[in-house]
């Protein structure tokens, strides 16, 4: 502090930066008065002159207050509908202020240099984001403290107050003391300190310093060096995309630093500040080489992305830029987006998310477009001395081989036949070439010309459908047309989901990018790829409609958004048809394919593929041989491509049982019950007797069980059971699914009441979450289970972990002589699973088997819930004869076989109303507490039973 005996002066505000007397629909002036803190300020230091430490306490609650208060004022402006960009700048002059204030204290009332030197020059800039002049509410505070030649003990003094300052008020600061010498030689070696400094900003201190600082960086870091600075920050950013996972359309992206969002923005900025100049956002972007349209979406882009990136902080109250599920509904209520009649407001705020991470790619483009015209490399070296090869012509007119890749002529190539829109991306594929990013951007610019008009003639459907079919790899092509904006104006069904989510977490991808990873699947299964479908392979061989199975994949989820899904899909199927000239016959098989593409894979997993009733029923609602092969493939692609890890071998297995239960019904002409077990049992014994030649015998468990079992196991599976079971008694015994992903548990016992209800409780107990399940009784009244089992984290379940295993084991042992373990289940709902939307459901049937009554329950999936479920069913007298059990991301989905204890086989209408009840009391026990639109209201679904 200075003397007691020198009464210290009122503080005077040092140089000011531009920024802070920004023009805009704030003033700073009008939410922190400098005149008024820093008077404050003085009256601190004079009232406790002679104690240092309550000056400084004094100060830092003055200084804290302003800030806090500050930073209040933008969240209620955030709140009350200003964009993200606006608050951004609002928090970072709130901090410009706070940091000039305590800058002035410090060099008036606690470190005052009497008579100043050159080595006492300090200048305080702002670098980084901040030095944009945007701040997110929990973003560091990067400053360069600048100084003029070397260290002193004054300049030391004042950092060190500063810092300490800064960090008791809660600030996370990263800093940096350097000389402008020192700022120009660090920025050639390293490119993160070249941008941050390229982002520099004066604060407060000595403006002259430090306008020659930036003079100087100028001259000897940028001026020139435009190339080698866009090569490292394209590579900086092919780098982050790829640590990122290189998915624009993730179902949870990373709002900073994921494709598209805000650090490729910021990219784009810092290239064209480099090469153009300019000071603010806006006068950077505007000297930059974009239209006025692109410049208007560069800015909106930003304006939303950091719309939501402020709320995020907000909302967390840390630096939280991943964009979860838990946070997206409060985003999504906070900035407008409401529920609407086939679409909650998440969902339509992630759409448009995913259509700003779109608009982003295309700046991208067109900026690469740009950076290569102006930056093309002469040769080097001898290569020199050789001609250089010109531009090759192509068949088409207005298209060429330029640098290797497919470019055009001149710009109106684009407008003067909208069709070549299409046409470049056909070539790509024929040449095998890559695609010039000039002509990406001549195409972006002139894409409202492929319209209605254009796209309604014969060489447009010829071009869009030869896009589709015309080579053996779609996939590159489709996507390339897609991120350009193409494919959604050549089929605008498709277009209408493009970026579209589904909320919920078994979907791992927008819907267009699940549409386009299902057509690739599908050519893959066609020729012969990836090799874990053998049987679509196969029966591509033997379909008369390719053209129609890859319609209706490209055109499967066009009616998500709209209401039912399947009738949706039917309608804008048939018009997508109707347009690309598709004659009536195929275009009703590819809008059955569509209505329909959901009956396979739910009668598989959610149906005992082994009753009669069951493969009559889906034997008569397809028909035939043909629709049967397409919707198994369509069946197959369409799980494939929902997610990683989301195909395994046990569904498989079952889809496969299934095609050939209703193949065998088909090629009899009799979809009858009566035909359907006929078959049903010859191919259950040519199981039988395929194990006999692999094993020796069956053992005497196995021959009581009825033909589902049979049909239901894979070989190798049935030959894992019947060496466990050769033994007799009880069994229990695990090993890894062949096909990863979980631990295969086969229980066998004998049955009682009950019994199933104490394996679920007991393996609920020892934390392992059975994701599906099988379970058979056999006639002499013994049960053969097999669980598919994980951990908390979805990995198998005791994987490399011997003794839990073993544990595991030794409880399940105890369940089947009546000992289950104690203690209650842990619940592991957190804020994540709590976000979505779970309709829990009972539907109860007497019409879907022949001898027994099935029970539907759906529900939020939790640790425990096929337990209590069993335990209600054991306790109303009913036995399990079958179950099948299926996980899909948050949601479960149980089905239950049951007999009832009556000779009729019934139960009355009042029993069962009665069991529909204390089946939804356990469906909503432990519902956690989520965030609730009109739209995510729990309601209990009540289907009316079929009698």
């Amino acid at each position: 502090m200075t003397s007691p005996n020198k009464p210290p002066p009122t503080l005077v505000a040092s140089a000011r930066p531009p920024a802070a007397r920004r023009p805009g629909k704030w003033r700073i002036a009008d939410i922190i008065d400098g005149r008024a803190l820093r008077v404050k300020l003085t009256a601190a230091a004079l009232d406790n002159i002679g104690s240092d430490a309550a000056a400084r306490k004094s100060a830092l609650n003055l200084l804290h207050g302003a800030m806090f208060r500050g930073r209040l004022i933008a969240q209620e402006r955030l709140q009350q509908g200003a964009d993200g960009l606006d608050t951004a700048r609002l928090l970072a002059a709130v901090q410009d202020e706070v940091i000039h204030a305590l800058y002035d204290f410090t060099v008036t009332h606690v470190h005052r240099a009497s008579n100043p030197t050159e080595a006492e020059r300090l200048a305080i800039l702002a670098t980084g984001g901040y030095g944009r002049s945007v701040m997110a509410p929990s973003s560091d505070t990067d400053l360069l403290f600048l100084r003029a030649y070397k260290a002193s003990p004054h300049t030391e003094s004042v950092i060190e107050y500063m810092l300490y300052a800064l960090w008791d008020m809660g600030l996370k600061v990263g800093n940096a003391f350097r000389t402008p010498l020192d700022c120009v030689k660090l920025a050639a070696e390293d490119v993160t300190i070249k941008t941050s400094l390229l982002d520099a900003r004066f604060i407060c201190g000595d403006e002259v310093l430090a306008n020659d600082m930036m003079a100087l960086f100028q001259k000897d870091a940028v001026k020139g060096k435009d190339a080698q600075f866009i090569a490292d920050k394209l590579a900086e950013r092919d780098s982050r995309h790829t640590r990122m996972g290189d998915a624009r359309y993730v179902v949870e992206p990373n709002v900073k630093d994921g494709k598209g969002g805000l650090r490729d923005l910021q990219t784009l900025y810092w290239i064209v500040k480099h090469m153009y100049g300019g000071r603010t956002l806006e006068d950077v972007m505007h000297a930059g080489p974009f239209t006025d349209h692109e410049y208007a979406t560069f800015i909106r882009a930003a304006r939303f992305l950091w719309t939501v990136r402020c709320h995020m902080h907000f909302v967390t109250g840390r630096a939280e830029d991943r964009l979860s599920f838990d946070l997206q509904p409060e985003i999504a209520s906070r900035m407008g987006y409401r529920d609407r009649e086939g679409q909650q407001g998440v969902e339509r705020f992630m759409k448009r998310y995913f259509l700003v991470a779109k608009d982003v790619g295309g700046l991208t483009r067109i900026l690469a477009a740009k950076l290569e015209a102006d930056h093309k490399k002469k040769p080097e070296g001898l290569r020199r001395f050789l001609p250089s090869r010109p531009p090759q012509p192509l068949a088409e007119t207005g298209f060429l081989i330029e640098a290797g890749r497919i470019n055009i002529t001149e710009d109106k190539v684009m407008s003067d036949d909208p069709l070549n829109m299409i046409r470049l991306f056909t070539i790509a594929r024929r040449e095998q070439k890559d695609i010039h990013p000039a002509a990406l951007t001549a195409l972006t610019r002139k894409l409202r010309g492929l319209n209605e008009a254009a796209r309604e003639t014969d060489s447009a459907r010829e071009l869009i459908l030869d896009a589709i079919l015309g080579g053996k790899e779609p996939g590159p092509i489709l996507r390339r047309m897609n991120e350009a904006g193409v494919l959604g104006r050549a089929i605008p069904e498709f277009g209408s989901i493009v970026a579209q989510t589904q909320f919920n977490m078994y979907h791992h991808y927008t819907v267009d990018e699940h549409t386009l990873r299902a057509v690739e699947t599908i050519a893959d299964l066609e020729y012969g790829r990836g090799g874990t479908a053998p049987l679509a392979t196969e029966l591509f061989g033997q379909i008369e409609n390719r053209r129609a199975l890859y319609l209706a994949m490209l055109l499967h989820d066009t009616g998500k958004g709209k209401g039912d899904q399947q009738e949706a899909g039917m309608r804008t199927s048939r018009r997508a048809c109707e347009r690309l000239g598709i004659p009536d016959e195929e275009t009703d098989l590819v809008v059955w394919l569509v209505g329909h593409h959901l009956e396979m894979s739910e009668t598989a997993q959610k149906r005992d593929i082994g009753d009669p009733r069951t493969v009559a029923t889906f034997a008569r609602l397809v028909g035939s041989l043909e629709r049967l092969r397409l919707l198994y493939i369509l069946t197959v692609a369409d799980i494939k491509a929902v997610g990683p890890a989301v195909w395994n071998a046990w569904k498989g297995q079952l889809l496969a049982d299934l095609y050939h239960n209703t193949a065998a019904a088909l090629r009899g002409g009799r979809t009858d019950e009566a035909a359907v077990l006929s078959e049903l049992e010859r191919r259950a014994e040519m199981r039988r007797e395929a194990l006999v030649e692999r094993i020796g015998s069956v053992p005497s468990l196995l021959l009581e069980l009825e033909t589902a079992y049979w049909t239901g196991f894979d070989p190798d599976d049935i030959a894992w059971h019947a060496a466990a079971l050769s033994k007799g008694g009880e069994v229990v015994t695990s090993r890894m699914a062949p096909e990863g992903g979980a631990v295969a548990l086969l229980v066998s016992g004998k049955d009682r009441t009950g019994l199933f209800a104490d394996l679920a409780g007991t393996l609920a107990r020892l934390g392992a979450n059975i994701v599906a399940a099988q379970v058979f009784t056999s006639k002499g009244g013994r049960i053969v289970d097999v669980f598919m089992l994980q951990d908390a984290r979805g990995l198998p379940y005791g994987e490399g972990d011997g003794p839990r295993l073993a544990k595991l084991e030794q409880a399940i042992l105890g369940a089947l002589g009546g000992t289950v373990p104690s203690g209650s289940v842990k619940s592991r709902a957190g804020r994540r699973e709590a976000a979505f939307l779970v309709q829990p459901s009972v539907q109860i049937h007497e019409e879907v088997s022949i001898e027994h009554m099935v029970i539907d329950v759906a529900a939020r999936d939790r640790p425990g819930l096929l337990h209590e479920v069993a335990e209600v069913l054991a306790d109303m007298k009913l036995s399990i004869h079958s179950a099948h059990v299926g996980s899909y991301g948050e949601r479960v989905f149980d089905a239950f076989y049951v007999k009832p204890g009556s000779p009729s086989g019934k139960i009355s209408k009042a029993r069962k109303e009665a069991l529909r009840e204390r089946l939804f009391a356990v469906l909503l026990r432990e519902e956690p507490e989520g965030p609730h639109t009109p739209a995510r209201k729990l309601k209990r679904s009540r289907a009316v039973d079929s009698f």
